[in-house]
Formats: C-alpha cells, structure tokens, sequence
C-alpha cells in the first residue's frame, strides 16, 4: 500500500521523541511482522497503560510529526503487541476499494442462502444502500475520539483489557488497521484494506475515528451517531455486512433490536470469532 515517510526509525535513538516535537513515556517499537519479515516500525508503544488524559496530551503533537494515535490492547496476550499477527505486506491501499462495493458483496455473502432473513428485517437479501450521512456532526471527531480512549482505559467490558497508547505511521485513523496489517479479522476478510475503506467512509459521514484495536476487536468513536431509529436501521445494516457477529451473536440478535442501541451512541465496538 502507499505509504508516508515513516518517522517511527528515529524513536530507535531517540525514544523520548524529542526530535520529533514529542514528549513520550518509556515504549515499545514492533518491527517483525508474524511471517518473521523485518519492516520498518510498525508502530510505537507505550510500556504502561494510558492515563486519563494521555491522547489528548499526545495526540495532536504526534499528527503534526506524522504519527496517529490508537490505544491497543496488550493486555489480550502474555508477550503484549509483539504477539499479534500483524502481515503489512499482504495488506493492499484502502483507496483502491470502493466503500459500497465492499458493503453490497459482504451484505450479498451473508444473505444469500436465506437464512438470516428474519434477523436483517426491515431488509431482505438486496443491498439497502449506505446510510445517508447526517446534516451535520455533533462533535468534533477529534474531541470524541479522545474522550472516548479516556472511557476505553478504565472499562474491560469495552473489549479492550489493557490500553496503552501506540503511535502508527498512517495518512488517516480509517487507515491504521492497514497500516500496521492488522489481522482481527481475517476469518472474515483477509486484506483488512477493504474494510478500511469502510472506515474511511464512516470517516466522511459519521467522523468516525479508530480509537482502539485488540487482537480481533476494533473499537471506533462516532462524531455524529444516528439520532433516529430510521437511521440507526440504515446504520445497523452497514454494521451487520461489515461485522455480522455483532448481530448474529450479540446480546441483540435481530438488526432492529441492534439498531436501537446504536441511536445516538458515541462510540461502535466491533469484534470477528
């Protein structure tokens, strides 16, 4: 995939991030990917969880040198991150998919055979479409994302056992799953690019941002959630081709009864079996 100077490498000698206009705590950077390939830092971590407060005081610094924030979850697996199954060279350029084409061929997978039809009511086997976008956001994304990673480190039940903050080189939040060539949801797509280009849609409409990953879990913040149960319907179906254990294995398991806890929600958790 296409990427930016990465300016991770200078962390190696310098890891207070001086050089790079940062102050960073005591951290960690992942170079081996789980094919035993060597890259570039993939990312940079910090050792201890975060803090209230940490990704806003990094946040924004870390942007103008090139770095986006996300909290992961190292708390998932005895060796931390390092663990992960992270395949950055089996990973392609979200801005080569198509948002919709993705959704539709997901939606068409899942439907097809009939037999969640009662689950995706109002909707049937064809494609509904995306989700009109809202006349205007109710938060500023970044102002949301930070709030959220604060709520993130001191609630397990998010998903999220353990976040540290982790700094990835990337253009866009939408885009740091393919940055890193994170895996979590492989036993359901195998090039994460693709459903990056969802996020990078969700980005647009709903000023989503990636706040966290774990190892099969991604959690997102919402600047502009659906405030209707209408559109919290055309959300869900959008959720369900993207991630159907949400619906088919959540505590609500019809796309209707998902859908209203989705009304004015600030914050998508998603997870793949």
């Amino acid at each position: 995939m296409a990427t930016l100077p990465n300016p991770l490498p200078k962390l190696a000698t310098d890891p207070s991030g001086r050089s790079l206009g940062l102050q960073l705590p005591p951290g960690r950077l992942v170079d081996m990917s789980y094919d035993g390939s060597w890259h570039e830092p993939l990312l940079w971590y910090a050792e201890k969880p975060a803090a209230p407060g940490t990704w806003k005081a990094l946040g924004a610094p870390a942007a103008r040198a090139g770095l986006l924030p996300v909290l992961v979850d190292a708390g998932g697996s005895g060796d931390g991150v390092e663990s992960w199954v992270l395949l950055p060279g089996e990973t392609s350029y979200p801005g080569d998919h198509d948002a919709e084409d993705v959704l539709a061929e997901y939606w068409e997978e899942e439907t097809e055979d009939g037999e969640t039809a009662e689950e995706i009511e109002p909707f049937g086997s064809e494609w509904p479409g995306l989700a009109p976008a809202p006349a205007a956001l109710s938060a500023d994304p970044d102002t949301r994302a930070a709030q959220i990673a604060d709520a993130l480190g001191g609630d397990r039940e998010s998903g999220v056992e353990e976040a540290h903050l982790a700094l990835v080189p990337a253009r866009r939040s939408a885009d740091i799953p393919a940055a890193i060539g994170w895996t979590g949801p492989v036993n359901y797509e195998a090039d994460v690019a693709r459903m990056c280009a969802v996020l990078r849609s969700w980005e647009d409409r709903f000023g989503i941002r990636v706040v966290a990953l774990g190892l099969d879990t991604l959690v997102v913040s919402v600047a502009a959630p659906p405030a209707t149960q209408e559109e919290a319907e055309a959300v869900a179906a959008e959720h369900f081709a993207f991630c159907p254990d949400n619906v088919l294995q959540g505590e609500q398991d019809t796309l209707r009864a998902y859908a209203k806890d989705l009304v004015g929600q600030p914050v998508w958790t998603f997870w793949w079996d």
